[in-house]
């Protein structure tokens, strides 16, 4: 899967670039407003990392550049604008996520793998991790041949996890990925820590390990281990 980050601070881009790479993306480069507008026809990418503050144009010209061509890449932007409105306005021009700096690296893969997954859903697909067993489309989950009804959110959360195995994932990330910018309206994430309450106990009821760990102070894990 092929990355293209738009960003002008250089060791930013190089850690950007080492993470991602790590995760099996290939990443492709632009400094620069200009560079990247050469870069938007070139390649059908995954996913598309834009910075706003450029220092020959502003990034959001590029989303919406990008969305005008119909573009069926995701598209995060990336940017210390902090903004409620700066973020509706991002979202509103074709983004499908935006992330503040400073971040997590760790975060910025999960966004990716998420808004990469939502363009390209796994339609058809069989997805399996331990003794589960989930069909997208379907929307049905197995523990084993048991059959454990979830609701649409218990659903959209165990795909969420199962995409970012062996991660760690925050609190905020998994709001952001079930809400979108509704999330940040709820004052806090208890709903989160009911949903998965609520999604751990119908699993285990089903006879399958406890595979959601809790990583204190940080967020969630799931995994095998």
């Amino acid at each position: 899967m092929q990355i293209l980050i738009v960003e002008d601070e250089l060791p930013l881009m190089e850690s950007m670039v080492s993470y991602l790479e790590m995760e099996g993306f290939k990443c492709e480069q632009a400094t620069s407003y200009h560079a990247g507008l050469c870069s938007l026809d070139q390649h059908d990418y995954t996913c598309m990392l834009i910075d706003l503050n450029l220092p020959d144009g502003d990034g959001l010209e590029l989303v919406k550049l990008a969305r005008q061509n119909q573009t069926s890449s995701g598209i995060i932007i990336v940017s210390a604008r902090d903004a409620l409105e700066e973020r509706v306005r991002g979202l509103e021009m074709g983004a499908d996520d935006y992330l503040v700096k400073p971040f997590h690296l760790s975060e910025l893969v999960a966004r990716v793998h998420s808004v990469s997954r939502r363009m390209r859903p796994l339609e058809g697909d069989v997805l399996t991790f331990g003794l589960i067993r989930v069909m997208p489309e379907e929307r049905t989950c197995f523990v084993e041949e048991k059959k454990v009804d979830l609701t649409r959110k218990e659903h959209d959360l165990l795909l969420y996890l199962m995409s970012n195995r062996n991660r760690v994932i925050t609190k905020e990330s998994i709001a952001d990925y079930l809400w979108g910018d509704y999330a940040g309206g709820y004052g806090s994430y208890d709903f989160v820590y009911t949903h998965l309450k609520n999604l751990r106990r119908k699993l285990i009821d089903a006879n399958c390990p406890d595979y959601i760990k809790n990583m204190y102070g940080v967020g969630y894990k799931f995994s095998l281990e």
